[in-house]
């Protein structure tokens, strides 16, 4: 993440004089780069072409469309989404969450919070991104080992080895075509599936 003063901040918000307590919170904080976004229409393309580093989100009283457009935002956008609402239900906050929203804060539009809000989203964004990531690296390790299992097997059975052999030879094979085992593994998978 950049530097916060070099931070792209996109402000979404209709109203003129909520807009301004979030621009004077986040310029007191030393951030330059805000851009103000009034009109909801095409805001998704709008939000794209901009390419913010975050994203705050000033709503008074959202309705059920209104929030799902802006969940949408944080759902498609992936960076870091501050939502301030006036009001707020248990059902709101939860597709909130399941939206990805890292601050969802109800009646606390405050100058002076903007910037802690802001450093808090941004952490919380940066903690889920991690935790997604290594959720994607366990599973493409899953399958992995799953599709290097079932080579091992098709190899003991065809080339009558043991377990160990047989990995050891999708190993040396591997090493001799500078490719993955599950890239080796998978050629077997599909060999044999061929030949049946």
């Amino acid at each position: 993440m950049l530097p916060d003063s070099h931070l792209k901040i996109v402000i979404v918000d209709e109203s003129p004089i909520r807009a301004a307590i979030l621009e004077d919170g986040l310029r007191e904080a030393g951030h330059v780069q805000v851009i103000r976004i009034e009109d909801r229409t095409n805001l998704l393309a709008r939000v794209y072409a901009i390419d913010p580093d975050v994203i705050l989100i000033d709503l008074e009283n959202p309705s059920r469309d209104v929030l799902e457009q802006m969940f949408q935002v944080s759902r498609v956008v992936k960076r870091p989404v501050a939502m301030f609402v006036d009001q707020s239900d248990t059902a709101s906050i939860q597709a909130a969450i399941d939206a990805g929203v890292s601050a969802y804060i109800v009646d606390g539009l405050k100058k002076e919070r903007i910037k802690h809000i802001l450093d808090m989203s941004i952490m919380r964004f940066n903690a889920f991104s991690r935790l997604e990531g290594e959720l994607e690296q366990t599973k493409l390790a899953l399958e992995d080992r799953k599709v290097i299992d079932r080579a091992k097997g098709i190899l003991m059975k065809v080339k009558n080895l043991t377990e160990e052999e047989a990995y050891a030879l999708m190993r040396k094979t591997a090493m001799n075509e500078k490719k993955k085992i599950a890239e080796i593994a998978q050629s077997i998978i599909t060999a044999a599936e061929m030949l049946k």
